[in-house]
């Protein structure tokens, strides 16, 4: 009786529910197949030694299969997805397969093949792998080990704005403006030096800051707040790390302090509901509430946004980003989720303000991973 397989057709490079499944890290795409729990991996010539030393996994060399499909059927086209595909009707003949469950990521070319070659394909909505949100306590200390690298960077990221001198509203190191890009590159070989992927840190000052996403650039001012935003993963582990400070070197201004204590208030308040069994949404409207109750509003002005106007954290593990969220759609937690708690506030004038913890959702409440502590303020 035939029966529909689950399938990936990735490079674990890139693909953590594929790294995740298998523990097989390869930079060109391969194809790994799932039917009743059995695994399979199917690899060139280049990847098969590597993957056959992998425990509990089959491993097939694909060039086998290609070469009984050319023999039987003539030389293969030049099409690379119409070779993966006959391929995969092959594949699906010999295990009695008629269909499969692929990832929302797969690709659209070598599904529509297979649909022409008669076989089902239906896509799964993410996570591909769920079991991978749930950390087992090996993955916590990995991510504890990505938190402290992430520390580190930081540490050294405060170092270099506390040894810039302040003159007027500029900030100065070595007879030059100090620059977003000066402070990233410290950040950069901070991790570097300790076997992390560096990416491209955010150092945003001023009303920068008030994008969440801008990376910041030129010279960073005195006296307004400095958004550090520093997301590594460490390469020996292939797991993340994902902390925000917010800092002024020189003297922040009665407003910016009072950003700062309610960002402060919110990370709290959205901690002491983050627990087994919690609601993502309930996190993130304590949240809103914080904010609300000290008049910071979120709305649409001049045509962009102000306040506080993205979620409040997100998954962290194998990705930056990925499940649970913590936001106004509705998650349930669950024991085992690690999670970003990261709120903010956005006005121009001023410039930005984040905090960002990563906690480990527990039975009974949660546990902040982190042991850098966001204050002080003015540095």
């Amino acid at each position: 009786m035939a029966a529909t397989a689950r399938l990936v057709f990735a490079d674990s490079e890139r693909d953590a529910d594929l790294f995740w499944l298998t523990g097989f890290l390869a930079g060109d795409p391969f194809l790994y197949l799932e039917r009743d729990g059995k695994k399979t991996l199917f690899l060139s010539d280049l990847e098969v030694d590597r993957g056959r030393r992998l425990k509990g996994i089959e491993v097939v060399r694909v060039k086998e299969i290609s070469d009984a499909e050319e023999k039987e059927n003539g030389d293969l086209p030049p099409d690379p997805f119409v070779r993966i595909g006959r391929i995969l009707r092959r594949i699906a003949a010999d295990r009695g397969i008629d269909g499969f469950e692929v990832p929302a990521s797969f690709p659209l070319a070598l599904a529509d093949t297979l649909r022409g070659l008669g076989l089902g394909v239906r896509w799964s909505r993410p996570p591909f792998a769920p079991g991978r949100t749930i950390k087992s306590a090996a993955e916590v200390e990995k991510i504890r080990g990505a938190i402290r690298h992430t520390e580190a960077a930081m540490q050294a990221a405060l170092d270099c704005l506390r040894a810039a001198e302040i003159r007027g509203d500029a900030l100065v190191k070595d007879g030059r403006p100090l620059t977003s890009e000066d402070v990233r590159l410290v950040i950069n070989r901070c991790l570097m030096e300790r076997s992390c992927h560096a990416y491209e840190a955010i150092v945003a000052g001023g009303d920068q800051g008030v994008d969440p996403h801008e990376r910041g650039h030129g010279p960073l001012p005195a006296h307004l707040p400095i958004i550090l935003d520093i997301f590594p993963r460490d390469n020996a582990t292939r797991y993340h790390g994902d902390m925000t400070r917010t800092v002024v070197r020189g003297k922040a201004s009665a407003e910016a302090k009072r950003r700062f204590e309610a960002v402060k208030e919110t990370t709290a308040a959205a901690e002491a509901v983050l627990r087994d069994g919690a609601d993502g949404f309930d996190a993130h409207d304590a949240v809103k509430k914080v904010f609300e109750k000290h008049r910071f509003e979120t709305a649409q002005r001049d045509g962009r946004m102000v306040g506080f106007f993205h979620g409040t954290g997100h998954g962290l593990g194998l990705e930056v980003h990925e499940h649970p969220r913590v936001s106004q759609v509705h998650e349930i937690l669950k024991a085992g989720h690690v999670v970003t708690v990261e709120p903010g506030l956005y006005y121009p004038g001023v410039g930005g303000v984040r905090l960002e913890d990563d906690v480990l959702v527990t039975k009974d409440g949660c546990e902040n991973l982190c042991t850098m502590p966001v204050e002080p303020f003015e540095i």
